[in-house]
């Protein structure tokens, strides 16, 4: 992974497309729009965008002790109109979209009052939204006036480029082993920030207002990217999307113009170890191995045509042909087809369902496939 620069820096689109060690792992001084179209086009695989909620607080929040609650009452989360806000919006998504490479996709957290605004913008521009994702908070802050719901989670917005985007990183198999192999679902329960975990500034105050767990940037990630991907934060804060993507083996690009926030993501990430090459592999499944027609069996000698194909309890037959297709009771379609008609199934998967004669013993086809897709990586490596 490349150095991460010691001072962040302004960026020019020129020297940008030149050299991308001046733009890679590296945290960009200014406005997030202006720094994003200095940045060649289609040059990240994800983007993570955690944008001001626009908060619209009327005043000082207390408890019922009259203490004053630490809100977000930053200049930079205060807009003079929904419209405003909507302007600004459109800007960065405009500017995102532009830097989004094709396969690429977003994630756009918020709050209720700013994400269905931000959901509407990013439908209007052509995003294509994959899944609204839940973060359930375990530990979140109450209603102090009691006219209201706890607010207990914010929202995530994912999105590919547009409607006809394929071939967008969705790491399924490894989702679902890490979640005791079931299906990962859409409400994802994490604590807010707290502990060791929440960067303190020199009085012992919070650095950022809503910096958002390791945690849930991990999972992020994980889901949706794979090492040596490019990761962009256009609202950067304090790096904890630099600090997640640096330990999992990721590149990062950061926007941010908070001097204070700069020099604590600076700090933070230069502590970070990243992980080995053995802890970041994962099993992408079935699903991310390369597509095998039954064809290429015969193509490459594994099979002949004539070769006679059995169930594994040797009940039904079937013979290949030279196109790839097999026959059998007068009928004549692939190898799922067949298996589904001699069972009387409405579908079957002929690659474990069909065996062919090895010696004495019988050997699924899969294992054929097996070896096809084995040298293929050989032959890509």
């Amino acid at each position: 992974m490349a150095h991460l620069s010691s001072a962040a820096r302004n960026l020019r689109s020129d020297e940008a497309a030149e050299d991308r060690s001046l733009w890679l792992d590296t945290i960009l001084k200014g406005h997030c729009v202006s720094q994003m179209e200095a940045l060649p086009e289609k040059s990240v695989d994800v983007i993570f965008a955690d944008p001001p909620y626009n908060l619209q607080l009327a005043g000082d929040l207390h408890r019922p002790d009259q203490s004053k609650v630490d809100a977000v009452d930053d200049a930079w989360d205060q807009f003079e109109s929904f419209a405003a806000y909507d302007a600004f919006t459109r800007a960065w998504l405009l500017a995102a979209r532009r830097v989004l490479k094709p396969n690429g996709t977003i994630w756009v957290i918020g709050s209720y009052h700013n994400i269905f605004r931000v959901g509407a913008a990013m439908q209007d521009l052509g995003f294509w939204i994959l899944n609204d994702v839940v973060w359930r908070k375990t530990n979140p802050m109450p209603n102090f006036r009691g006219r209201r719901f706890q607010n207990a989670h914010e929202t995530m917005i994912w999105a590919s480029r547009d409607q006809n985007a394929k071939g967008y990183t969705f790491n399924y198999e490894a989702m679902k082993a890490a979640n005791e192999d079931v299906q990962m679902r859409s409400d994802w329960l994490f604590p807010i920030c707290s502990g060791s975990e929440r960067l303190k500034d020199a009085d012992g105050q919070k650095a950022h207002p809503t910096q958002k767990p390791e945690a849930l940037l991990a999972r992020v990630l994980l889901s949706s990217t794979n090492p040596g991907d490019v990761v962009l934060d256009p609202f950067f804060g304090t790096g904890t999307t630099g600090a997640v993507a640096k330990r999992l083996g990721r590149h990062f690009v950061g926007i941010e113009r908070e001097d204070d926030y700069i020099a604590a993501a600076h700090e933070r990430i230069a502590a970070v170890e990243p992980l080995d090459e053995a802890a970041l592999a994962h099993s992408g499944g079935k699903r991310a191995e390369p597509r095998v027609p039954f064809a290429s069996l015969i193509e490459a000698g594994l099979l002949q045509p004539g070769t006679e194909l059995t169930d594994a309890k040797q009940r039904w037959t079937a013979k290949v042909r030279a196109d790839g297709t097999v026959a059998a009771g007068g009928e004549i379609a692939s190898i799922h087809r067949i298996g589904a008609k001699v069972q009387g199934l409405p579908a079957c998967n002929g690659w474990t369902f069909w065996h062919v004669a090895s010696g004495d013993a019988l050997t699924p086809i899969d294992a054929l496939r097996a070896e096809i897709r084995q040298r293929m990586r050989a032959v890509g490596a």
